[in-house]
């Protein structure tokens, strides 16, 4: 059961969070504060949606003249625009100092404030890594007439900074989302509707709910089941339901005790994927290294064996230290197999094959069976 806690006060002092105490819990508070006591490099991954400090003026209405129920919340309100950079700069830095070095960030905003948010992330020295387009399908019209309809909003996707590697993008599972095509940064999703925007009291629960389709994409790509997923604008857990889904954990950060009250709910009625259904398309580099000598020390491939391509054209023998050997060159299964084709590179794994009883077999079967080993 999802929990929610408020964070304590000694004198002018934060309690200090540990991530187990708060972890797939929602901690109800002010998000710097709250930031400020968690331990220092503790969180794999951000998702924030922060107010879009929107400065509408006028009631916008229909053509039938009903009026359209936008954004006026307290939350979104700030004095200026300088007032709104002082925010996002300290809930930035903020989350940079529970940020693993390894993690990313991944913020939301449509044109009323992603520029500025980019601008200070860049200010403190975030290395973004992709700006994301997600064009809704099913857009709010521009009543009025007055200019193009807003039909996308900008996702920033972006590491700890320009030297921290190692962070995770799982590219083989969104190529495989995506019918074996490259994932590209143009996401075209609908908007959150029907039956899956939450209600209180028969008006929308929060005025910018964002579709789970959207949050299951950013959680598939650049988390692992396990990992520790922070929403520092929590609202009514969008986050936190995909995340639970996903076998991933998860720490919302929200004010608003009604939002907490619905997300709650939500978060409660949630279950997670099986272990089976859990696994997804694992990125090559991310899998173990197997030299291709292992191979010949195990037996799996004995020295003095032929190895062909797929077509028979070209062939070389194993030697005892997993080189190969033509009549005119010696060297690696990726070197010879550059050089008998005369390329520039060669991968050796799905170039060369063996023959196991009459049939040819790629020698990259026998890769794949000692990393499950490994695993």
């Amino acid at each position: 059961m999802t929990q929610a806690s408020k964070v304590a006060r000694k004198g002018n002092r934060l309690t200090k969070l540990s991530i187990d105490k708060v972890k797939n819990k929602i901690v109800q508070g002010d998000c710097i504060d709250i930031l400020n006591s968690l331990p220092e490099k503790s969180v794999d991954v951000i998702f924030a949606d922060p107010p879009y400090n929107m400065q509408l003026k006028d009631t916008l209405t229909r053509p039938d003249q009903s009026k359209v129920d936008g954004v006026h919340d307290a939350w979104d309100k700030f004095s200026s625009f300088s007032a709104y950079d002082e925010f996002t700069f300290r809930w930035l830095e903020a989350v940079k100092r529970v940020l693993k070095d390894s993690g990313t960030i991944w913020v939301i905003g449509s044109y009323h404030n992603i520029f500025r948010v980019g601008s200070t992330l860049q200010n403190l020295d975030y290395w973004i890594l992709n700006d994301v387009i997600w064009r809704k399908s099913n857009p709010m019209p521009n009543f009025r007439g007055t200019r193009f309809t807003n039909a996308h909003e900008t996702l920033i996707w972006a590491a700890k900074s320009a030297d921290k590697g190692g962070y995770t993008f799982n590219y083989d599972a969104m190529k495989a989302m995506n019918d074996d095509t490259q994932m590209r940064s143009d996401w075209v999703l609908p908007i959150c509707s029907g039956k899956e925007r939450l209600k209180s009291d028969g008006k929308k629960a929060h005025a910018t709910q964002k579709p789970e389709s959207l949050l299951y994409r950013v959680l598939m790509s650049s988390t692992k089941p396990g990992d520790v997923v922070l929403d520092p604008f929590f609202g009514t857990g969008t986050t936190g339901a995909v995340a639970k889904r996903l076998g991933r954990n998860f720490i919302g950060i929200e004010r608003e005790t009604d939002y907490i009250k619905v997300a709650q709910e939500r978060i409660s009625k949630v279950e997670k994927l099986d272990d089976e259904a859990l696994g997804f398309t694992e990125s090559k580099r991310a899998q173990p290294r197997v030299p291709f000598g292992s191979l010949v020390e195990r037996g799996m491939i004995e020295p003095g064996e032929t190895l062909y391509d797929s077509n028979k054209k070209f062939a070389a023998r194993v030697r005892t230290d997993g080189s190969l050997i033509t009549d005119k060159a010696k060297g690696s299964i990726h070197q010879i197999g550059a050089q008998v084709q005369g390329a520039q590179a060669c991968n050796g794994w799905t170039f060369w094959h063996v023959e196991k009883k009459g049939e040819l077999m790629p020698i990259d079967i026998f890769r794949q069976q000692v990393r499950a080993e490994m695993h």
